[in-house]
């Protein structure tokens, strides 16, 4: 059984009910209190009124993976009771609204049972506040229960009903009718109970989706275009959000744009013409936006314009699950579009790396002058992650990459040895020099086409011309991999001849599993990727292993795929660890899935 500030806490309720502000409410207050907590929201795709649930795992020695089992669930939902009352680990404890006589088939875990809706019908009238309050109720019972700081729980209370102040009583209210219900009828605190710890402080808790929309400001973007589409919509929500504080001068004037498209290809098309006009330029979307959006990034590749695009990931195929969480979009998004085609993928593991490599990807855009995918996904994108704060110098500049002047354009020929010409490489990096609308009265001028072209932008179906092209652009993706962000990597044995890799949202599972795995006395060294196309770092750590698991979240071993296409690593090196039931991975998973293949019979032993 866990024990003080190591637990698991799980609200089960229903969609529409008000629960999820109570229900992150105790996840903040855990915070606030300088714990380490990781919740996890779990919601229905589609109408109010549905099965939801919201999982809060409290951490004092920092682990932040879903971990299984659930030592106290808040059943609000008599529809789940069954599924919920089977999560419970043996010696849990399951708090439910007791105003209903109800029999639970489990005498191996302590019940608390609380008459949360006859509490609230003393207490008001109205129907829709005694249903806002039920969740208030027993957010105060969980106080005592879980000795959680009245002080801090008031802050967060009042920071989530900024400009609603006239609730604040009522809330309160509601919350003490809880607080004074579980001294009364429970022996508290539980075993399993909060106290002041340090882990948190210094650490700020945000949304992946928050930390990108502050990306593109910091960025530098300009033009957002996009198409709502779950789980991606609060990104370009947030980025009108802050570009409203931080983009709009004195006088009233909007320094950026923002467009609503009828569709995604739409929205992709203007994000596109924005960057091809020499504005900073963005989109997001999730999996079937990709698809719907790939003819353009073709467009993109070919015609080499830059523009980002920020993928945040779920389940699919097709429409799939549109609120689970997956990593299926690597090679549709690698390879996006018809033809030869290659795309710059980077590879968040937290909200803060969104918001790094989320800025640092209009640079390598404009550097490269080609689409650039930042692959986050649901989990990432729309659950609250305790982080580290985001740091930026404000003496950076944005780098533009290959752009000419009007005066460069008049000296190209003298400086440079040949006449400019849009997609022409004069310094071997296979990077052109590009113009923009409006540079020059006469030269830098350009017919812009997804058509065969030389390296003058001229129609042509000359084969051999139309292989040289692609060819160079090709070779783009070398410089492209001296620039992305290298992996990080973990050695724990420098003997071991056993790895793992793994990259975005597993970052906490397997933390986590590496340190169980150790304790049992395996060590494996891990590798997280960052960047597609890969660099010389990658493959020297399969070089220096034998077998290497490859971690991810999709049915196809889709990394693994790459890893074996673009980096000529042998397919018997590397050995698929697959996550694709929409949750994010647990520490559990990696380790079960090590053992299984290193020490089978270790394994099945455990089962």
């Amino acid at each position: 059984m866990s024990g003080i500030n190591d637990f698991v806490i799980k609200f089960a309720t229903v969609n529409g009910s008000g629960s999820a502000s109570a229900n992150t409410m105790v996840a903040k207050t855990l915070f606030r209190m300088g714990i380490p907590v990781s919740p996890k929201n779990i919601f229905p795709s589609n109408i109010q009124g549905l099965p939801t649930w919201y999982e809060v795992r409290v951490s004092e020695a920092g682990y932040l993976a879903r971990r299984d089992g659930i030592d106290l669930m808040v059943a609000m939902n008599p529809q789940t009771y069954a599924e919920d009352l089977a999560e419970v680990v043996p010696g849990g404890w399951l708090l439910y609204d007791s105003s209903m006589p109800r029999i639970w088939p489990r005498d191996d875990i302590t019940l608390l049972p609380i008459p949360i809706a006859h509490i609230c019908a003393k207490q008001w009238t109205d129907a829709r506040q005694r249903q806002l309050f039920k969740n208030m109720v027993y957010v105060g019972a969980l106080v005592e229960l879980l000795s959680m700081d009245m002080e801090a729980l008031k802050g967060v209370i009042s920071d989530q009903l900024k400009g609603k102040e006239k609730l604040m009583t009522a809330n309160l209210q509601a919350v003490q009718l809880g607080r004074d219900y579980a001294r009364e009828h429970f022996s508290c605190p539980l075993s399993i109970h909060a106290r002041p710890a340090e882990g948190a402080k210094g650490k700020i808790m945000v949304t992946g989706n928050d930390a990108g929309g502050l990306a593109a400001v910091y960025g530098g973007a300009t033009v957002c275009a996009w198409y709502p589409i779950t789980p991606s919509t609060s990104l370009a929500e947030a980025y009108e959000k802050y570009a409203r504080r931080l983009r709009v001068t004195k006088e009233g004037k909007r320094l950026y744009g923002i467009v609503q498209a009828e569709d995604e290809l739409a929205a992709i098309g203007v994000a596109i013409g924005g960057g091809w006009n020499g504005a900073r330029s963005f989109t997001a979307t999730s999996g079937p936006g990709i698809s719907l959006m790939s003819e353009f990034l073709g467009l993109a590749y070919f015609a080499e314009v830059p523009v980002v695009l920020f993928n945040i990931q779920r389940g699919g195929p097709s429409t799939g699950m549109p609120t689970r969480t997956g990593q299926p979009d690597i090679i549709s998004c690698a390879y996006a579009s018809h033809g030869d085609t290659k795309h710059v993928l980077l590879f968040p593991s937290n909200p803060t790396e969104v918001f790094s490599m989320g800025a640092e990807a209009f640079d390598l855009a404009e550097l490269l002058q080609t689409p650039i995918m930042v692959m986050s996904d649901l989990d990432i994108g729309m659950n609250d992650w305790m982080t580290d704060p985001f740091t930026w110098d404000d003496s950076r500049e944005q780098s533009r990459g290959k752009v000419l002047s009007a005066e460069q354009l008049e000296a190209f020929k003298t400086v440079k040895g040949k006449p400019w010409g849009r997609y022409l490489d004069v310094d071997g990096d296979a990077i052109p020099y590009r113009t923009l609308p409006g540079t020059h009265p006469s030269m830098g001028s350009f017919f812009t086409r997804g058509t065969s072209h030389d390296e003058y932008a001229r129609y042509t179906e000359d084969g051999r011309i139309h292989a040289r092209v692609i060819d160079r652009i090709r070779r783009k993706f070398d410089t492209a991999a001296t620039v992305v962000p290298k992996p990080e990597i973990e050695t724990r044995d420098k003997n071991s001849k056993v790895g793992i890799i793994y990259f975005g949202a597993t970052r906490p599972a397997v933390i986590e599993g590496l340190d169980e795995l150790e304790r049992t006395g395996v060590r494996l060294n891990a590798m997280r990727l960052k960047a597609f196309p890969f660099n010389e770092d990658v493959k020297a750590f399969c070089a220096a292993h034998d077998q290497i698991f490859v971690l991810e979240q999709n049915r196809d071993a889709q990394m693994r795929s790459l890893l074996i296409t673009e980096a000529d690593i042998p397919a018997t090196k590397l050995i698929p660890a697959l996550s694709y039931d929409g949750m994010p991975t647990t520490a559990a998973f990696v380790r079960k899935t090590v053992l299984a293949h290193l020490q089978p019979e270790k394994a099945a032993a455990a089962e």
